[in-house]
């Protein structure tokens, strides 16, 4: 069984799908003013998980497709479907080395790791920053008229607290 803060993260991902289904390619990209485009957003979060779980991890990337939309790089609006494939991808991808991660290995640094975070902080700080761009999304659905947006934390069926040990 998966290390509770995998679990949260991979609730984290379904909140984060469910709240973005109702959205269309011609929405996805659209920006207002400073906010970001939600097509990127979804780059973005796969940026990080590739980083985090693949690259640094273990020395994989698996879709180089995504690094144009790491911290700091300049705005880029992928297409939605291309967007959600690149996510799905990596995700994937990053499953397995989650599912292993537990114990020692969650305060042991990576090697290719430079700031002093360890693999149970970016599990944290990957969660959190899903929330940030989930409500930042809803912020956009709402400028885009959406109705009937998630207005609650759903499936808590699937995501009940578990004892570590």
């Amino acid at each position: 069984m998966p290390h509770p803060l995998v679990t949260q993260l991979r609730f984290t991902r379904s909140e984060w799908r469910r709240g973005l289904e109702a959205v269309t390619a011609e929405e996805a990209a659209r920006r207002f003013g400073p906010i970001n485009p939600i097509a990127w957003m979804i780059g973005h979060l796969a940026w990080q998980e590739q980083l985090y779980w693949l690259e640094r991890a273990q020395g994989k990337t698996v879709v180089p497709e995504v690094k144009r939309f790491g911290y700091g790089k300049p705005l880029s609006v992928p297409p939605l479907d291309e967007a959600w494939t690149w996510w799905r991808a990596v995700t994937k991808a990053s499953d397995p080395y989650l599912d292993g991660l537990a114990g020692g290995a969650l305060t042991r640094r990576w090697k290719r790791e430079s700031s002093r975070e360890t693999p149970g902080t970016k599990l944290h700080r990957t969660t959190y920053h899903y929330w940030f761009h989930l409500g930042e999304s809803q912020a956009v659905r709402q400028m885009l008229r959406h109705t009937k947006l998630p207005d609650f934390v759903g499936g808590f069926g699937k995501a009940q607290y578990r004892p570590e040990h």
